[in-house]
């Protein structure tokens, strides 16, 4: 990735190539026992297989910022926005982001983009009213981080695995039906074959994707608040932000769950999974390394 001032982080790197090649050759695996299952069918699942990563790999940045009512705006719309970016990017020596307001009162941010050039930072519309300047700034700079460690396209490869598990799935039990009929011997064995297979592999994409998530944001936490100086002001914004997201109604909470592993903060909706499961580390967690950092910094 290009140099930036942002910390470096080789426990990061570290985890995210030993989750990218545990997936990839989780992968590799699970296209050959579909091959070998569905011999007629295989030059359907590679041809698929091989479309549905690079679709996700090159159009995930906009169907995220779309399916989260991301508005790019323009320095004139948004002048405080744009300045605290312009200010952070010059600090952290990397290209600027495109800018984007996302019309909502839940308080979040997130970034999007397959690397640095055709990246995009979103603030929500309840983000910029409730946070004070250097808390906005300790958010944006966390979502920077995200970028310049291309966090973004790493998850967004890592989650690859479950969808296509998914979707094969379909089309191996339809492509069974058709060619046997969906009454003799074989339609049954993959009829619980390659749902079993399936099942096994989005269990243990999802948790390699989950534990690589945690450990970015906690990531992503410590580089901002190096970069900026003031660990204090992002532990600030992360106490605002949970506490507003509590006091959000559950309807709108459901509505920006499912994309928790973009946000600074996850959108908790009351039934929300264990902490196995999340997407994000514990606010304690993040409020005790920030605590840390400051310290180190000599800082109140």
């Amino acid at each position: 990735m290009p140099q930036t001032r942002f910390a470096p982080d080789r426990g990061l790197t570290t985890r995210m190539v030993s989750t990218m090649f545990l997936i990839g050759l989780l992968y590799v695996v699970f296209v050959g026992v579909l091959v070998a299952l569905l011999r007629g069918a295989w030059p359907i699942i590679l041809l698929l297989a091989g479309g549905l990563f690079v679709a996700q790999f090159w159009f995930s940045d906009r169907i995220a910022a779309f399916s989260m009512g991301a508005r790019e705006v323009t320095p004139e719309q948004a002048p405080e926005l744009h300045g605290a970016v312009d200010r952070l990017c010059a600090l952290a020596d990397m290209p600027k982001p495109r800018v984007a307001i996302a019309d909502s009162d839940v308080p979040n941010a997130f970034a999007t983009g397959r690397n640095q050039k055709n990246s995009l930072v979103c603030a929500t519309t309840g983000l910029l009213r409730r946070l004070e300047p250097e808390e906005l700034e300790g958010v944006l700079a966390h979502e920077l981080s995200h970028v310049a460690h291309r966090d973004v396209a790493v998850m967004t490869i890592a989650s690859f695995l479950g969808v296509l598990a998914g979707i094969i799935t379909r089309i191996g039990l339809w492509g069974g039906f058709r060619r046997a009929g969906g009454r003799d011997q074989n339609t049954a064995i993959l009829m619980l074959v390659i749902p079993l297979v399936s099942a096994v592999v989005y269990v243990i994409s999802f948790l390699l994707t989950r534990l690589l998530s945690r450990y970015r944001e906690l990531s992503a936490d410590r580089a901002g608040a190096l970069l900026t100086g003031r660990p204090s002001a992002l532990a600030s914004a992360l106490t605002k932000v949970t506490g507003e997201i509590a006091r959000i109604p559950t309807r709108d909470l459901r509505q920006a769950e499912p994309f928790n592993a973009f946000y600074f903060a996850p959108a908790f909706s009351k039934d929300s999974l264990s902490r196995l499961l999340s997407s994000h580390p514990t606010l304690e967690q993040r409020l005790d390394q920030l605590a840390r950092i400051s310290t180190q910094l000599g800082r109140a």
